[in-house]
């Protein structure tokens, strides 16, 4: 998955910032490796120092302690011009530009090369037209940056990032504002990008149910522990995804690789109910169902008070107690008004 020597390693690292003469710690203890090829993300919790440890990272904050090694020298000792040329960064922040093409936000991703005039040769535009191709933003090039919706802003900067021609490239939540398809589809490029052109991607993200799909590699941050680090299913395996996010009425699942909700027992109705059927996929749906309205479902049927069939034709589900059929229907949504009903009789 990787090459056998890290790009970017971080050893004992303490991040934080200055102000008004006073030093504010933010994480420290932090020691991680990332490698070219992978996406890796970053995730944890609100205050955790996420955008902090990615601007360190990015050279925008300088380290409190402890060393940066990229590409095997001390990022305090490369030059702005030099790592100009080694990180492209995207942030979160809007872009405010009034009557500038998709396709001249591209091009500054050249400036580092393009000199005090900032003229842009042949082999400049070949590089933005590769960018832009790559991408997929072909049919924005010439649409102005202020008309474009967050999907298409974030992918227009990760072409100007990727014209930049940098091996690193660092995002700060760059799926905060898209919808589900449209933060589906920036991983899959991100993904793709990185495995293509070997470059080392790194992110900050709160999406839980992507990353654990998609990332290579997770950076698990938290200000008490430090960083943990591995692929999603060694920090499964380990039981730290487990732990990593202490809620009462929170919970991982390793068999479904996603966190689930508890609900918390004042909730629960007394009405134990059992479900048979053989269609496993619809038993599964209708017990989320029943959980979700805060009734119990047993595997015991001489335990429960109403039984739930499962049948392969319509009527799809038979609500039953006993011998009396109480209730027939295609539907879970009515299913679940029937037996709300069955327990306001019975009250």
């Amino acid at each position: 998955m990787n090459s056998l020597k890290p790009t970017l390693t971080i050893r004992d690292l303490t991040t934080g910032y200055c102000a008004r003469k006073k030093t504010y710690i933010v994480g420290k203890h932090l020691t991680a490796s990332l490698y070219s090829g992978e996406l890796t993300c970053l995730i944890g919790t609100n205050g955790c120092g996420k955008s902090t440890l990615l601007r360190t990272l990015s050279a925008f904050l300088s380290p409190l302690s402890g060393q940066i090694i990229m590409n095997g020298k001390d990022l305090k000792d490369y030059t702005r011009d030099e790592l100009s040329r080694l990180i492209g960064v995207v942030l979160t922040d809007r872009v405010d530009v009034r009557d500038l093409r998709v396709y001249d936000l591209v091009a500054m991703g050249r400036m580092p090369y393009t000199g005090f005039w900032g003229c842009l040769s042949s082999s400049d535009h070949q590089l933005i037209e590769e960018a832009i191709e790559l991408v997929g933003v072909r049919s924005l090039a010439q649409r102005p940056v202020h008309s474009l919706s967050d999907g298409e802003l974030q992918k227009a900067l990760i072409a100007k990032t990727l014209s930049q021609g940098t091996p690193f490239i660092f995002l700060d939540e760059p799926t905060a504002f898209l919808d589900y398809p449209s933060k589906v589809e920036l991983f899959l490029l991100l993904r793709r990008l990185a495995r293509e052109s070997q470059k080392t991607i790194f992110l900050s993200t709160h999406d839980l149910d992507l990353v654990l799909q998609m990332a290579d590699r997770l950076w698990l941050l938290s200000q008490e522990q430090g960083v943990y680090t591995g692929i999603p299913e060694d920090l499964v395996a380990q039981g730290i995804l487990d732990k990593f996010f202490p809620h009462p009425h929170l919970c991982f699942s390793s068999e479904q690789m996603a966190y689930q909700v508890q609900m918390p027992m004042t909730e629960m109705r007394s009405l134990a109910i059992a479900i048979e059927g053989n269609d496993d996929a619809l038993c599964h749906l209708l017990y989320r169902a029943l959980y979700r309205a805060g009734f119990r479902v047993t595997s015991t049927r001489a335990e429960a008070s109403v039984l739930v069939r499962i049948s392969e034709s319509s009527p799809r589900y038979v609500l039953t107690k006993k011998a009396d059929t109480l209730l027939n229907t295609d539907l879970i949504e009515e299913l679940l008004q029937g037996i709300s009903a069955y327990i306001s009789a019975s009250e």
